[in-house]
């Protein structure tokens, strides 16, 4: 038998065991936006770094940042000339509100049928100990294939503020020839999934300001203009009836679509039907001349995310209100600036904005968009692996969320990311009653094995 195949065996014998240390895991309520919990924060970068340790890694360190701490472990080749890996993973997880809508305990993890439920368990405690699993196979089997090099951050879930320090200041040490982060997912159980694009996020918040307090529209109705109708026509304004956004240069950075790539998307299994299965619209929207899939992934966006003006409570108050305030996401493609979007916003709202009311406009985040090369050979390879556990070839999907440490590590270490994942759409991450199914979750553990063979060029 080869290293290959004694690893695939070694796996399967210890499925049950690395569930186990999965669910032991999901335990942790490692919520990293609510300050209560800093103590389960770093009760969950110590099982990281004790599983690390326990899988046979001694050289593990816990580095702080100015937030939550990072996890750096790292495991030389047996070989030589390996190829180094990055593995990438957050242990930090979404708040489980609300929680009389769960099912079950968040954090006390159970099985039902072929899904664990539990906070985490997708998004992403289930994906980072697939990496460990195949790694323990991996090295338990024979030679160690690839330097292997993990990082495991506490901030993912809040944006990873800190991430892009400490990525700067530990160039070095994260020198690596490829990065894998399985934090995407699949389209099915039957399609495993490579995200090669990922779009940009620039988040702001617009306030509008008229009279200096709410008046009476009987009085003053007529010769006051209402921040709230200016604020509803801004907003109808920044799309034209083709609906393409109207901000001034948003499109002059944007990247063309190839021939190519159009045809490799359409192979993607999602129809009309399924869009409006899964999010209950009667129809779909979007902009001319592209197809939904098109615009799930690689075509900018901009929405509005909440409004807030004037009396909203039961029945009736009569006045005009003082102000207006709206919350705006864009959801931007390779190429864009966020700041440059953000001075396109300024520019569309100084053209705009009537002398009648006085505005202010505040951005929250700018985060890049980012893509790979679909012929990388990390790329290649898992292509390869995905394959042979699965029996088809798999899909290429460029996403229409975000995930900024993708950009900032290719942006900050030069390197491209490889982005998989076994996590399902019908796994509810971020919501009540999250899942992971388990069958795909073990499939995936066995093409991660795969994937650092090919890498490594073992056959």
């Amino acid at each position: 038998m080869s290293y290959r195949s004694d690893a695939l065996e070694y796996s399967k014998k210890n499925l049950d065991n690395y569930q186990e240390i999965l669910q032991d895991f999901i335990k942790i309520p490692s919520i990293s936006t609510d300050p209560k919990q800093k103590s389960s924060m770093l009760e969950a970068a110590d099982f990281v770094r004790s599983l690390l340790i326990k899988f046979g890694i001694v050289d593990v360190q816990i580095l702080e940042t100015k937030g939550h701490p990072v996890v750096f472990a790292e495991k030389k080749a047996t070989v030589e000339n390996a190829s180094t890996v990055l593995i990438y993973g957050h242990y930090d997880v979404q708040p489980s509100d609300p929680v009389d809508l769960w099912l079950t305990n968040p954090f006390s993890p159970v099985e039902k049928g072929d899904r664990l439920l539990g906070r985490g368990t997708s998004d992403m405690k289930g994906q980072i100990i697939a990496c460990l699993a195949a790694y323990n196979a991996v090295s338990a089997s024979g030679p160690i294939p690839v330097n292997f090099k993990f990082l495991f951050e506490g901030e993912e879930e809040i944006g990873s503020p800190n991430l892009p320090d400490f990525l700067s200041s530990h160039k070095e040490l994260l020198e690596c020839d490829i990065i894998l982060n399985p934090d995407a997912g699949m389209i099915s159980p039957n399609n495993p999934t490579i995200v090669y694009g990922l779009r940009g996020l620039t988040y702001f918040e617009l306030n509008l300001t008229g009279p200096d307090h709410d008046l009476h529209s009987g009085m003053f109705g007529g010769v006051i203009h209402n921040p709230a109708i200016v604020l509803a026509e801004l907003i109808v304004g920044m799309h034209d009836e083709n609906w393409k956004v109207t901000l001034p240069g948003f499109y002059e950075d944007v990247l063309p679509l190839s021939e190519e790539e159009r045809e490799q998307l359409l192979r993607l299994p999602i129809t009309d039907e399924d869009l409006k299965r899964q999010t209950g619209v009667p129809e779909l929207w979007g902009e001319t001349g592209y197809n939904p899939i098109e615009r799930l992934g690689c075509r900018p966006t901009l929405e509005i995310s909440g409004m807030l003006s004037g009396f909203v409570g039961e029945g009736s108050k009569t006045i005009i209100p003082s102000s207006a305030m709206a919350k705006i996401s864009m959801r931007t493609v390779p190429n864009q600036d966020p700041e440059k979007i953000f001075e396109q916003l300024r520019k569309y709202l100084e053209m705009n904005v009537p002398s009648t009311v006085r505005w202010d406009l505040q951005k929250f985040a700018g985060g890049w968009a980012s893509i790979s090369d679909r012929n990388n050979p990390g790329v290649i390879s898992l292509t390869k692996a995905l394959e042979t556990v699965w029996g088809v070839k798999p899909l290429f999907k460029r996403e229409g969320g975000s995930i900024p440490v993708v950009a900032s590590m290719q942006r900050i270490l030069g390197k491209e990311s490889v982005l998989t994942g076994f996590g399902l759409p019908e796994d509810k991450i971020h919501s009540p009653n999250e899942s992971l199914h388990l069958p795909t979750w073990k499939k995936g553990i066995l093409s991660l094995i795969h994937f650092f063979y090919n890498y490594a060029g073992i056959e």
